[in-house]
């Protein structure tokens, strides 16, 4: 005989038995009369009673090439303090000696904030996007860090792309940075940036730029694709070359 079993959430409980009952009553009698069966595991929730891996963006995808491995560290490092002990016990491989070596680290005065949660992000990335995806994730974090000093790669910036601002110019090469800083929206005006330039607030791809008529060189153009803008710590732009 034909044997069927769905496997969901408890909170599908109620449409799991609705299937069985309806296949048993669409085979009834017959030759093939189907053998159904249903399975629940407890839901994973969080400290505020919501389903984990649901978020206002939507699903945690595990397929990078529905969410970067950035986006998905991203998500485990939000964790609120609440909840990361018992994601670390339910989601990574850590011996318990070590989650509770990482319990009394938070409950010291000298303990770092988020350090747990790095740990979270970092040992489930890796396990679900293996080492390299951790590390694209990690020179992302890194790179889009306020006052980051990081070196860029075209691979770092795809993945933080959709986290930061971005703009699209043509012909960047041999156009001033005030320009390009005007034309896409990160200053008001040439004289706006100057004094930026002047106070040591403008970085081009993390590297500081000093000079108020700098000019734009095929260099700074990363992989012939991308350009990281900086004006103070926090706002950065990423600027696509077409």
């Amino acid at each position: 005989l034909p044997r069927e079993m769905q496997v969901g959430g408890s909170d599908q409980w109620g449409n799991i038995v609705a299937g069985t009952e309806l296949a048993r009553k669409m085979t009834s009698g017959g030759d093939d009369e189907a053998s159904t069966f249903g399975m629940t595991f407890p839901l994973l929730l969080k400290a505020d009673g919501t389903k984990f891996g649901k978020s206002e963006s939507g699903a945690l995808w595990l397929t990078a090439s529905m969410l970067s491995p950035y986006k998905f560290y991203q998500h485990l490092l939000a964790t609120t303090d609440a909840d990361v002990l018992k994601f670390i016990k339910m989601l990574t491989f850590l011996p318990m000696e070590e989650v509770e070596r990482i319990q009394r680290d938070m409950g010291e005065a000298s303990y770092v904030p988020n350090t747990a949660q790095k740990i979270l992000a970092a040992e489930v990335t890796r396990f679900v996007h293996g080492e390299d995806g951790l590390q694209q994730a990690l020179s992302a974090t890194e790179a889009l860090a306020p006052g980051s000093q990081t070196k860029l790669s075209a691979a770092t910036l795809e993945a933080a792309a959709g986290d930061c601002p971005t703009a699209s110019v043509t012909d960047i090469v041999g156009m001033l940075l005030t320009d390009v800083m005007v034309e896409v929206g990160m200053q008001p005006t040439k004289a706006a940036v100057r004094r930026m330039i002047k106070g040591g607030g403008v970085r081009v791809n993390n590297e500081k730029v000093d000079d108020e008529l700098y000019e734009m060189k095929a260099e700074d153009v990363i992989d012939g694709k991308f350009v990281l803008l900086a004006a103070g710590k926090k706002n950065k732009m990423l600027v696509e070359v077409v």
